[in-house]
């Protein structure tokens, strides 16, 4: 990727909400290569959506949960993508799954929950419908509501990359 380029993904990282002249004088170069340029990224892939990540907490919800899967043993995983991707797009409040590996675990879901009853549910829905594909199941439920050390946020990734271009 070019320095250039490099530099208008940190600075969206920062704050993607800027205007594109505001990134141009911080940048240095004009507000359409801004633009050319953010298209692209758009358009290669590599800026895939431009969101908020909002407090949780006031949007009502108390519970991130991190929830670690172990799939049978003998159990084809990849014979499963297809079925596990269809199941969780039910879910609006499964923010990431995937495959992993880790802990004896092969797959990790991070969702938001109302509070523990709504978790419970959610747990148990889950495990009804993946019972016979699972071989263990762990979790754990961080309470949104207070004792955050550093807040979930990307702008973050833009200081890491600053100090390792130099």
């Amino acid at each position: 990727m070019k320095k250039t380029m490099k530099k208008l993904l940190l600075e969206l990282l920062r704050d993607s909400k800027r205007s594109d002249r505001e990134i141009a004088k911080v940048i240095g170069v004009s507000q359409p290569t801004i633009t050319r340029m953010r298209n692209r990224l758009v358009e290669e892939g590599v800026v895939r959506e431009f969101t908020v990540i909002p407090d949780f907490a006031k949007m009502g919800y108390e519970i991130l949960a991190i929830s670690f899967v172990e799939c049978r043993r003998g159990m084809a995983i990849e014979g499963l993508e297809e079925k596990a991707q269809n199941w969780w797009k039910r879910y609006p409040n499964v923010i990431f799954a995937s495959r992993g590996q880790g802990m004896g675990m092969d797959g990790v879901i991070i969702s938001l929950h109302k509070n523990y009853t709504d978790y419970s549910n959610f747990l148990s829905e889950n495990l009804l419908k993946w019972g016979d594909d699972i071989g263990g199941y762990n979790f754990m439920l961080i309470s949104l509501e207070g004792g955050t050390v550093k807040p979930l946020s990307l702008k973050y990734l833009s200081e890491l990359e600053e100090t390792s271009d130099d």
